[in-house]
């Protein structure tokens, strides 16, 4: 797709938006299921069922997949879309690209080990190595407007209110 495509794409969407800022807001969810057996949680995807688990640093046997790890993936993936996006929008021609995400943890915080360690990511770093012949100015731009439009860098960034309940059923 070049930036001509996308932007007719997006375009009608767009207008709408403008015409009717409530049909931009969208409410987004996720739903799991309690393993019966194991501590474990069945995440339903959307494309596919996902069992996230303890992290084998807490006691899991990594055999499911650990949370953290699924934040981190989905930083890359968000970061990298709206990456391809941004450069196919400013015509930025990429020759290849890698995004990665690392974060680190003290996972005597998650186990109560110690009250003074945090639980949680401490710091996170995400990284992109790309390939293009493009002046340094316009990369430079294209990571400002990446970080700028990256839904899930900017949540993870501002840390917006999280709501928690629990009823019985």
């Amino acid at each position: 797709m070049d930036a001509a495509g996308l932007r007719a794409l997006q375009a009608p969407i767009k207008e709408r938006y403008k015409a009717d800022p409530k049909a931009g807001l969208i409410t987004l969810r996720a739903k799991g299921t309690l393993d019966d057996a194991n501590i474990a949680c069945k995440v339903e995807t959307g494309r596919a069922l996902a069992i996230a688990g303890l992290h084998p640093a807490t006691g899991g046997s990594g055999l499911e997949l650990c949370s953290g790890d699924m934040l981190l993936e989905a930083l890359v993936a968000c970061a990298g879309v709206t990456l391809k996006a941004v450069a196919t929008a400013i015509d930025i021609a990429l020759k290849s690209g890698k995004v990665s995400a690392e974060g680190d943890l003290d996972f005597r915080g998650t186990l109560g080990v110690a009250k003074d360690a945090p639980v949680g990511f401490a710091q996170i770093r995400l990284r992109f190595d790309i390939d293009s012949d493009a002046p340094q100015e316009k990369l430079d731009q294209l990571l400002k407007l990446t970080e700028r439009y990256c839904v899930v860098y900017q949540t993870i960034r501002s840390g917006p209110p999280v709501a928690i309940s629990m009823q019985r059923v």
